[in-house]
């Protein structure tokens, strides 16, 4: 019997904005830049983040510091700014007890979407990964989707769970994979998508809702 439960990343099960904003901190000390570089690139990685943010922050400001450089340092300072609340990690641990497969999909490059999930001890917890950046889409493409269900050993088509915060890209990419769904509420419901089979404010619900479902 399959039991797939699917999870976005970011602003889901870690709070990306705040290690953004440290990150960001964190990097403009160390490289003595102006508060205009930080105000800068809160703005351009407010949504994503990628080398390509860094290339454009180079020439904007007429830095000396390359953009790979200053990508492996956001990567690093990322990582180092990721936690995973204790009771979110306790949840997971409990849904893997009580025979739950755990996958992970999430949309951005691979190594800094893997550095996070070292760093807030999610790796451990899960089955199976699949990042945008490895194949190069993008939820709410079901084929990443189908990556994480086949990285974690079950297939996507056997049906499942998504849990995550964005209504297109988690809820509606979900329901078109065929999963059951669990929406976040931390930005507003767009007008014309179908509705979650579920909606919380913590995703510790969602796993209480997970862990109340009876098998099939």
């Amino acid at each position: 019997m399959q039991r797939l439960a699917i999870f976005d990343l970011d602003d889901t099960l870690i709070d990306r904005r705040s290690a953004v904003s440290s990150a960001v901190a964190s990097l403009c000390v160390a490289r003595g830049f102006e508060p205009a570089v930080g105000q800068w690139l809160r703005t351009e990685l407010a949504d994503r983040a990628s080398p390509t943010n860094f290339a454009r922050l180079r020439t904007a400001f007429r830095l000396h510091e390359s953009a790979e450089e200053l990508w492996r340092e956001y990567v690093d300072l990322m990582a180092a700014s990721t936690r995973c609340r204790p009771s979110v990690l306790e949840g997971l641990a409990h849904l893997r007890a009580a025979a739950w497969t755990i996958a992970i999909a999430t949309n951005g490059p691979s190594d800094i979407q893997r550095a996070k999930l070292a760093a807030a001890g999610i790796s451990e917890l899960v089955d199976g990964v699949a990042v945008s950046g490895d194949i190069d889409v993008r939820k709410p493409d079901r084929r990443l989707l189908e990556l994480a269900a086949a990285r974690s050993g079950l297939r996507l088509s056997d049906g499942g769970w998504l849990t995550g915060d964005n209504p297109a890209g988690d809820i509606e990419g979900g329901r078109l994979a065929g999963l059951r769904t669990i929406w976040l509420r931390v930005r507003p419901w767009p007008d014309g998508l179908v509705p979650p089979h579920h909606a919380v404010d913590d995703v510790t619900d969602a796993i209480t809702i997970l862990l109340n479902e009876s098998p099939e």
